[in-house]
């Protein structure tokens, strides 16, 4: 049956005389065109234009005279792939031809002159086709065009009627043709749009691609009947239909993700990074009166550790005394619903605003009047070490003991943190719990690190003027900050819990929170304030590891596939066993396959380049996944913080994808900018990337395939 099935599409080249002689005709005229312009100037990119033009054309033949469009009607992944090549491979590549003048040069003279020139300078037909290459529209009629003629009713009609087909493959091909046109074009300076708006752009575009991807693998049935009917080779319409989702999610992906790295990687790279960061921090600055910065500020962060101390409270008294159902209970709902969402959405739009608001800290400041906290945090413990162990724990105990589903234990918990920073900051000065212990506050250090904001100096000659630091002395008035992070040599979200002292101990009002790019301070290694350098850092570049694959650790343990292998695993075993199989899966996932990922990268990277420092390229390289770990930590609490209020929301699916592409993107570029610090040879840099970046799209593979996984739905009654 295959070698039927080989030896029909080797025979099933059709020549639309039409379609050849179009190509064809195209081909000349644009070949004439462009050596007519070589004589004239010669570019350096000319040969790439020429090739990408003729490149063009080959996949448009592909698509519509190969077996592609005879098999059209028996297979579904053969339909797709001619979808894909209409729409997302041939359109660019012609486009980067720079089609319009050399088309224009290959015709003859008198024709353009007379026939077509007053024709294109027709103002209406300019208006209308600026109107359809805004991106808005452009994007509009892509998704519009591509979800409508995949609704089975319009695509039967168009695998039935040869017309109907035709006028499918245009819509597919033009559309295409508008969506690509701003971001070609705006590369060189023939958009009104902003460069960087390409970015969320292509993005948008992805969501629809993988959306309906992920429809065709996930739907469990047929959608179109003509493919249950036209079994070829023994493949089941099912089979095939998943096997068009895969093509079009993963190659459909790259499409729209590639690019957007490559705009990403363009605008924010060497001094126009810099000048970005500047110029946000100039326009976006809290430019407010003086009594704002040093009064209200701290006064709001009191008042809003006042209202967290009262939920805290109330959290562990219903705990203690309340229904034991989670979901009717605070302690069941606040602290692992909404509250752990809510404070990554503000690490997400502003940074660390938990830290800055943690009732705990409010607790050990009234403490303090009876605690002296005169001695210093021992030196060996000085690291990250303890709140890695204790978070590996914590991932643990959530799913070992059910802590989502018992608010008796979680007011336990609560109560312990209260009494261990009671202890440990009323013995230790140096906001010690905090910087040594605290794996939430660990978490939220890590995952600052790609926040918009931070607390930083307006302006640098201030502080070079400045003669008292009372910014980290402190003062009569205010004491300084007890993290030990000196300002003017603060680089970043590490270790601040924005607690704002340094902003009330300014005497100059220099210190405020400011805008910065998201992520720019992992393509940085200073020497920084209290942390030196993250290269030098293994251990917050092993927390930071722990807590990436944590995430999807995390949210795997809650999908039926990984539960019902839990589960046989514990009928294995006999009873009692359950907490050792969540142990492997914890420390197999979180410490052991991590460890051997990373290692396998440092040694690939050794073997690229022997001259490099390989232990530092490692801790650097293992921090550039932070944004894609905070993506998928993210996306799952979403899901349960949009499923309390409602179970059938629509966008959620695609809101989860669109943050997890939102972090491989951001991750890839700063591997790529780490990767340029190391090498300036661009082939060099590719090959030390490519491991991770290996690591980082199997990451997102993984994350997508959770995602779209029946998840259990905690915190909403049963």
């Amino acid at each position: 049956m295959m070698d039927t099935i080989v030896s029909a599409a080797l025979s099933s080249w059709r020549l639309d005389p039409r379609v050849v002689a179009i190509l064809l005709g195209a081909g000349v005229v644009y070949v004439l065109g462009w050596l007519r312009g070589r004589r004239l100037i010669r570019g350096e990119k000319d040969l790439t234009r020429l090739a990408a033009f003729l490149c063009g054309l080959a996949i448009l033949f592909l698509a519509l005279e190969s077996p592609l469009d005879a098999f059209d009607s028996l297979f579904l992944s053969a339909h797709m792939t001619q979808h894909m090549l209409l729409m997302m491979i041939a359109p660019p590549l012609l486009l980067l031809g720079h089609p319009l003048v050399p088309l224009l040069r290959g015709l003859p003279r008198k024709f353009v002159k007379e026939g077509l020139v007053p024709f294109l300078s027709w103002p209406l037909l300019r208006t209308a086709w600026r109107w359809l290459i805004s991106p808005p529209v452009a994007w509009l009629t892509l998704a519009v065009s591509t979800i409508v003629w995949h609704l089975p009713k319009f695509y039967q009609l168009a695998l039935r009627s040869p017309g109907w087909h035709s006028a499918q493959h245009a819509c597919f091909f033009w559309t295409g043709v508008f969506f690509w046109w701003p971001v070609i074009e705006s590369g060189h300076g023939g958009s009104r749009w902003p460069r960087w708006a390409m970015i969320p752009y292509l993005l948008l575009a992805d969501v629809i691609n993988t959306a309906l991807s992920a429809f065709f693998i996930f739907s469990g049935r047929v959608l179109y009947p003509v493919y249950e009917t036209a079994r070829v080779g023994g493949i089941s319409g099912l089979h095939d239909q998943a096997t068009a989702g895969a093509i079009m999610w993963v190659p459909g992906s790259l499409v729209y993700l590639l690019p957007a790295i490559v705009i990403a990687a363009d605008q924010f790279s060497g001094t126009a990074m810099v000048k970005s960061r500047e110029l946000i921090a100039e326009r976006i600055p809290i430019r407010r009166p003086r009594t704002t910065t040093k009064s209200r500020l701290p006064k709001l962060r009191r008042a809003a550790q006042s209202a967290m101390l009262l939920l805290a409270i109330a959290v562990m008294a219903d705990g203690f005394r309340g229904t034991q159902v989670a979901p009717m209970n605070l302690a069941g709902a606040l602290p692992w619903i909404h509250w752990r969402a809510l404070s990554l959405l503000a690490l997400l739009l502003v940074g660390n605003l938990f830290c800055m608001a943690c009732p705990f800290t409010l607790a050990r400041d009234l403490g303090r009047l009876v605690f002296p906290a005169r001695l210093r945090w021992p030196r060996l413990l000085r690291t990250k070490w303890l709140p890695a162990a204790l978070f590996v724990f914590y991932l643990w105990a959530y799913e070992a003991l059910s802590l989502w589903d018992s608010p008796w234990l979680t007011a336990w918990i609560v109560a312990g943190y209260f009494a261990t920073i009671l202890v440990v900051d009323g013995v230790f000065r140096g906001a010690s719990f905090c910087k040594y212990v605290c794996p939430i506050g660990q978490f939220h250090f890590v995952s600052s690190l790609i926040s918009p904001g931070e607390i930083g100096i307006r302006s640098a000659q201030v502080c070079h003027s400045c003669r008292t630091h009372d910014c980290i002395r402190g003062n009569d008035r205010d004491h300084g900050c007890e993290l030990d992070l000196f300002q003017p040599k603060k680089i970043g979200n590490l270790d601040c819990t924005f607690c704002l002292d340094c902003v009330k101990a300014c005497p100059h009002d220099n210190v405020a929170l400011k805008a910065v790019v998201p992520a720019s301070t992992l393509t940085l290694d200073p020497d920084r304030s209290s942390i030196g350098k993250l290269s030098k850092r293994t251990d917050i570049a092993v927390f930071a590891i722990i807590m990436i694959f944590g995430a999807f650790v995390n949210a795997a343990g809650m999908v039926m596939p990984v539960m019902a292998w839990e589960h046989s695993w514990h009928a294995r075993l006999g009873a009692g066993a359950m907490p050792l199989v969540i142990a492997a899966l914890i420390v197999g996932g979180v410490v052991i396959l991590p460890g051997a990922v990373v290692c396998l990268c440092g040694v690939l990277n050794r073997i690229m380049d022997a001259s490099i420092p390989i232990a530092d390229v490692m801790r650097r390289f293992a921090l550039a996944l932070v944004p894609l770990g905070v993506a998928m930590w993210a996306a799952h609490l979403l899901y349960h913080f949009a499923t309390v209020w409602n179970a059938s929301i629509t966008w959620l699916t695609p809101a989860q994808l669109l943050l997890l592409d939102t972090g491989l993107l951001l991750t890839l570029y700063v591997l790529w900018r780490l990767a340029r610090q190391y090498s300036k040879y661009v082939g060099r840099a590719i090959g030390l990337i490519t491991p991770w970046a290996l690591v980082s799209c199997g990451l997102y593979g993984l994350g997508v395939w959770i995602l779209l996984q029946p998840m259990q739905m905690r915190g909403v009654m049963k």
